[in-house]
């Protein structure tokens, strides 16, 4: 009777296995995500500026990007200074951005592949993964360890670190390390570094929150 019920459990532990192949992925846990879940589920739409510095190789970007966020999945970016000044983009979800350059080109729109050239940055982000919910999700969903902690200060706003070493950096685009500030007060992101081993590969801080910017899908020209 035991050896059958042995094999009921092992069948079981099977079928769940194979039911939910996401089963071995990361599932980190942290109180500071759960905080950020609940603010993040209290907004509707959002703005705020992302400035970013990222290398790759010998390369090196400098942006700020004008961001705004509406849900359920409508984004929009406009790069206010560095490389590609000017130029902007609109995702509403897909595979796809609607965008235009900088320039005497800014009255050209055109439909480009989410993960085209001229649609991501220097290392290869698209418009959602510089969205603050994007950005959270990935300290619980990348493999490895997770720790939180106290972060002291940004700008003078209480924070807490979320510090994630990365079991596979091969599968996070070499990232070995994710530093994530959240503010205590609004449990948003304040600033970001991921490290390939012990360079910074990417450096960004987000400022001038609007966290009730009554959008509409109109503010999202698609």
């Amino acid at each position: 009777m035991r050896t059958t019920r042995t094999l009921v459990a092992a069948l079981a532990a099977t079928l769940i296995t194979l039911s939910f192949p996401h089963a071995a992925s990361a599932d980190n846990s942290a109180p500071a995500i759960a905080a950020f879940d609940a603010a993040f589920a209290k907004v509707t739409s959002f703005t705020y500026k992302l400035h970013s510095h990222e290398v790759k190789g010998s390369d090196v970007q400098d942006r700020v990007y004008d961001y705004s966020f509406m849900k359920p999945h409508f984004a929009k970016t406009l790069i206010e200074s560095g490389d590609g000044r000017g130029s902007g983009g609109v995702w509403a979800g897909g595979d796809q951005v609607s965008g235009h350059q900088g320039g005497f080109l800014s009255g050209i729109h055109l439909k480009v592949g989410l993960h085209d050239g001229r649609a991501v940055s220097l290392r290869g982000y698209t418009i959602p993964q510089g969205l603050p919910q994007m950005i959270v999700a990935t300290y619980h969903d990348v493999p490895g360890t997770l720790k939180q902690m106290n972060g002291g200060k940004i700008g003078g706003v209480n924070t807490t670190l979320l510090d994630l070493k990365v079991a596979d950096p091969a599968s996070d685009g070499g990232v070995t390390e994710q530093r994530l500030w959240l503010s205590d007060a609004t449990h948003f992101p304040l600033r970001q570094i991921l490290y390939s081993g012990s360079q910074v590969v990417l450096d960004q801080s987000f400022t001038d929150y609007n966290l009730n910017a009554n959008l509409s899908q109109n503010d999202f020209p698609f």
